[in-house]
């Protein structure tokens, strides 16, 4: 198990989702594979850990070779008790949240449990990956992105990725692809996000839902746009947080 790169993937849809099984299907014949991911669907749980609750490892059935493990906590959790407790010792060469049945273009980014995989990852100095789609079928055929998901994995691993940088990459449902489109995340809004309802012992409760606002229409440089004109969304996404024209504007305030 020491002769090719070595892959640790997760995600936030559970261990058993198709998306994930069609990944390690792309990737086998290219790496040693890990899978370790949630028992049940982790969606919008970004890179929440668990600080509280007791967590649990099961093993379950290999598939095409690699070694599946499912747990009982979030995404990050994953990525961190199987680090520590299933590789072994062996440094993953690349982490890989997805394949996500849904996308997490624009602001999707900061809630999705699939990029707090490849957050994860890329904080542990790791070469990180996420792949969405926007397909929310969790049985859908996604054989069309196998040639781009194994290209750009083959790229990660011979030129690596730089500190503190981690690949969001989003697919459109189509059955070919016009070709990638390297840009930037849109800005966007969740609108109408919450459904109140009446229960029938008289107490109100919630549902989270929502509709997506696109706030910039007319922009053709951004992750939205390539998804709706049919090209692969690939946007390099930094760890560093630092606004940093704004804290050369704000070097003033040192001297007040």
């Amino acid at each position: 198990m020491m002769n090719k790169p070595f892959i640790l993937i997760s995600n936030d849809d559970g261990y058993q989702s198709g998306g994930i099984r069609q990944l390690v299907e792309f990737l086998s014949d290219m790496a040693d594979i890990l899978v370790c991911a949630p028992d049940g669907g982790r969606s919008g749980y970004s890179c929440a850990f668990s600080a509280v609750p007791t967590l649990y490892l099961k093993k379950r059935d290999s598939y095409l070779g690699a070694e599946v493990w499912s747990c009982s906590g979030t995404p990050v959790d994953c990525v961190k008790l199987a680090l520590d407790q299933l590789s072994g010792g062996r440094k993953p060469d690349i982490v890989i949240g997805g394949i996500n049945h849904g996308d997490n273009s624009t602001v999707n980014n900061h809630y999705s449990g699939t990029m707090g995989v490849a957050m994860e990852g890329c904080m542990k100095y790791i070469p990180s990956i996420a792949f969405s789609t926007c397909d929310y079928n969790p049985n859908a055929d996604l054989s069309a992105l196998r040639p781009y998901i194994r290209k750009i994995v083959k790229r990660v691993f011979e030129e690596g990725l730089p500190k503190g940088i981690c690949l969001n990459v989003n697919f459109p449902v189509a059955e070919e692809f016009k070709g990638i489109k390297v840009c930037r995340m849109g800005y966007g809004s969740w609108i109408n996000e919450v459904v109140k309802c009446k229960h029938p012992r008289g107490n109100d409760y919630y549902w989270l839902v929502g509709n997506y606002r696109d706030d910039e229409p007319g922009a053709t440089d951004n992750d939205r746009w390539a998804l709706h004109n049919g090209y692969v969304a690939v946007t390099p996404t930094t760890m560093d947080v630092t606004a940093y024209e704004m804290m050369d504007k704000m070097k003033e305030w040192e001297k007040s």
